[in-house]
């Protein structure tokens, strides 16, 4: 029984996977067995914070980012660029719940440098505070999605609110107070019915408030003070302030009557006129009571003075017998004129309607220059301008006079931009001289105009011979509507228009540094140095956005019909503002399209477009592709000066965006180098993706976002790493981990 028992416990020990020689040998191994143990027990214990971390590794890497893009600050204790774990070596300012990083403030620590592209992982944060730094930029697109709470106050970043806000419904505070932003507000607060304070104030945005801003059902606290906002205040009227401070800015007409009970309401310093209030729209009763018993009564309001029975209106008996006498009158008059027909001989008759008919038919032929005397009659002449006044605002901008009968297209949305005379624009541009001239297009001529005031605006005098469609006020009316209500940062802003005296004039603001397209081909080799790798993909993001906005953002969509390195211009900080945008609707006429903007933009032109004229969203995504091809290589998309298999840029490049070895040859040889080679070959990526011959397999421009994103990303994080853009001996091996 011992043998055999042995044996079972032996055959036991084996399959279990412990070899051992069976009792006779535990006492032996015993001594040898138990400092084993502890020894593999104190290496577990050694090893086990690298094999477990207490953080989401994508909240991990997104604070590691973080601390890249702000330069790796020392005051950031516990910090580290990668290998961290923030939730269980406590970084300074970070809160976890469970393994998610929830809270992050890293206020007054005088921080500088960027946000950087990766705070969009964390994803369960619910409070971002930077606020009283220096940090600098653009506030990012990608931002956390759920925030509660998000403070960048007192800092100095740039350009524009980015679109990303209009997505974060949980929102409640918001507060970039005290930096540098500029541009005008998109139109995107529309579904943030949570926010409760919001304080733009101390900032440089200009334009009137979005129309969304009537959506912000909860918010109590508004403050825009100290910018240069303009317009009414009609979009806040219905809200219910706490605290509102409007002062120093360019707010016009009049300040709702509610606002004088908002316990902290301020507004010195805007232009509100001081005039009566104009009396409220036409009374419109309401919809009888259900619980009205009165079933007859009357849904006008009474204008006697006789309202004693709790505002119920009756019919007197005078007002009875008035309504009677007026309907016997009625019916008389029409047996009258009945039997006046009836009775007349037929001749008569006819004799009389012929007369009627000549009285309200349209003058003898020819019609056309009787129509063209009514079209042009509101609109003065500078030859004529001494006899004739210019029209009334309210004709100009397309509203029907009361005497026309016949319909037309008006302006039905209001304008979101500012009237200037010519008379202004003359003095600002120097009577438009050679001089001031900065651009020409398909439809006229750009100038360099400078207010009294300083301000430098770009103004875009059309030369109407080039439209058919904007020949009537009321149709080019339209179209500025159109134009005013596009609102990105990355989307040049009109500011103005102008339709005095048969002129078209449109606005804009002025971008000092140019266009896209002058820095890639025409600046010295100084100039170019500017357009680093990283500056190049930035301006491939920004203009994207732009695109995505005008796309998938504006309702309804825009397209915009002559996308170019021409129509990318570049503020000083080197960041893109699309311009031109909307104005394809003034449709040039065929043979001027062809003679100007078909040879400017032919390199630029879709299949699709070159065979039938047919133009889609899809072929604004093939214009951008080409416009990458630009950034990346420094040529023109068509150069009669270049070997003729190297004069189309789409045609030589797209073959070899595949290939590493070409792609390295067809770089930009102003970068000297100086790009990372993994980037190189996304962004190449994303080009032969957009320059697809078959539109169908073009990607909308919401992808190509996304992949740029991405790619910024991790341009960031190389930048950061070596202190300046990498060489491209340092980044072509393969097997190189950087971007």
């Amino acid at each position: 029984m011992a043998a055999a028992s042995l044996t079972n416990r032996q055959i036991f020990r084996k399959k279990a996977g412990e070899w051992q020689l069976g009792e006779a040998h535990l006492n032996v191994m015993s001594a040898e067995v138990v400092p084993m143990r502890y020894m593999v027990l104190l290496m577990y214990v050694a090893l086990l914070p690298f094999t477990y971390a207490a953080t989401d590794p994508d909240d991990a890497a997104a604070l590691g980012a973080l601390y890249s893009s702000l330069n790796s600050p020392g005051q950031l204790a516990s910090w580290v660029a990668s290998g961290g774990d923030p939730c269980s070596q406590s970084w300074l300012g970070v809160k976890c719940s469970g393994n998610s990083v929830t809270e992050l403030s890293i206020s007054n620590l005088g921080l500088s440098g960027e946000l950087g592209y990766q705070l969009s992982q964390l994803t369960s944060l619910s409070l971002l505070d930077v606020s009283n730094n220096v940090i600098s930029g653009s506030i990012p697109y990608q931002l956390p999605p759920n925030l509660v709470t998000l403070n960048l106050g007192d800092n100095h970043f740039v350009n524009g609110l980015p679109y990303s806000i209009s997505n974060m419904t949980s929102l409640q505070y918001l507060n970039t107070s005290h930096n540098q932003l500029y541009g005008s507000l998109t139109d995107m607060f529309s579904k943030l019915v949570n926010l409760e304070t919001m304080d733009l104030s101390f900032n440089s945005i200009s334009g009137s408030l979005p129309n969304s801003f009537a959506d912000l059902t909860s918010l109590t606290a508004l403050f825009i003070q100290n910018n240069q906002f303009s317009g009414d205040l009609n979009v806040i009227a219905d809200l219910s302030f706490d605290s509102l401070n409007i002062e120093n800015n360019q707010f016009t007409g009049w300040i709702p009557s509610d606002f004088k009970s908002i316990p902290n309401f301020k507004s010195n310093g805007n232009a509100f006129s001081s005039s009566p209030a104009p009396p409220p729209p036409p009374f419109t009763p309401p919809p009888p009571s259900p619980t009205s018993t009165n079933e007859n009564k009357p849904k006008t309001p009474s204008t006697s003075g006789n309202s004693s029975s709790g505002g119920s209106s009756v019919l007197t008996s005078g007002a009875i017998a008035g309504i009677v006498i007026a309907c016997i009158l009625g019916v008389i008059v029409v047996v009258l004129i009945v039997i006046y027909f009836r009775w007349k001989p037929k001749d008569v008759v006819d004799e009389e309607k012929q007369h009627v008919a000549a009285a309200v038919a349209p003058p003898p032929p020819p019609p056309k220059v009787v129509k063209e005397s009514l079209e042009q009659r509101p609109l003065s002449s500078p030859s004529d301008s001494a006899s004739l006044k210019p029209p009334p605002l309210a004709v100009a901008v397309g509203e029907k006079p009361a005497a026309k009968k016949t319909p037309t297209k008006r302006v039905k949305s209001p304008i979101a931009a500012s009237a200037f005379s010519v008379a202004d624009l003359q003095v600002a541009t120097n009577s438009f001289n050679q001089e001031n001239l900065v651009g020409e297009g398909a439809l006229g001529r750009v100038y360099k105009a400078e207010l009294a005031d300083g301000k430098l605006l770009a103004v875009k005098k059309i030369d109407i011979t080039s439209s058919s469609s904007i020949q009537k006020d009321e149709d080019f009316m339209e179209v500025v509507s159109n134009i005013s209500r596009l609102r990105h940062g990355n989307i040049a802003e009109l500011v103005g228009y102008c339709t005095e005296h048969g002129q078209r004039l449109l606005v804009y603001e002025f971008f000092g540094k140019g266009t896209l397209s002058e820095f890639l081909h025409v600046s010295d080799e100084a100039a170019k140095q500017e357009l680093t790798w990283n500056v190049r993909v930035k301006i491939a993001l920004g203009t994207a956005r732009a695109l995505e906005y005008l796309h998938e953002v504006c309702q309804p969509s825009v397209v915009h019909k002559n996308f170019k390195s021409a129509n990318i211009l570049l503020d000083e900080e080197l960041n893109p503002h699309l311009s031109d945008c909307g104005i394809s609707a003034f449709s040039p006429n065929p043979e001027r399209q062809v003679s100007t903007q078909m040879m400017g933009s032919f390199g630029y032109s879709a299949p699709e477009y070159a065979m039938s004229g047919i133009y889609t969203w899809k072929s604004d995504v093939y214009s951008f592709g080409v416009v990458m091809l630009e950034l990346l290589t420094g040529r023109k998309p068509l150069d009669s000066e270049r070997p003729r298999t190297e004069q189309s840029l789409v045609r030589w490049a797209t073959p070899q965006l595949h290939d590493i070895d070409a792609l390295a040859k067809m770089v930009d040889p102003a970068l000297k180098g100086m790009y990372p080679a993994k980037s190189l070959s996304r962004f190449a990526d994303i080009i032969a993706q957009c320059v697809q011959p078959e539109p169908e397999f073009r990607p909308p421009m919401s992808e190509v976002v996304q992949s740029l994103v991405r790619l910024m990303q991790r341009a960031t994080l190389n930048k950061r790493r070596s202190g300046e853009e990498q060489r491209s001996s340092d980044t072509h091996d393969p097997t190189d981990g950087s971007l």
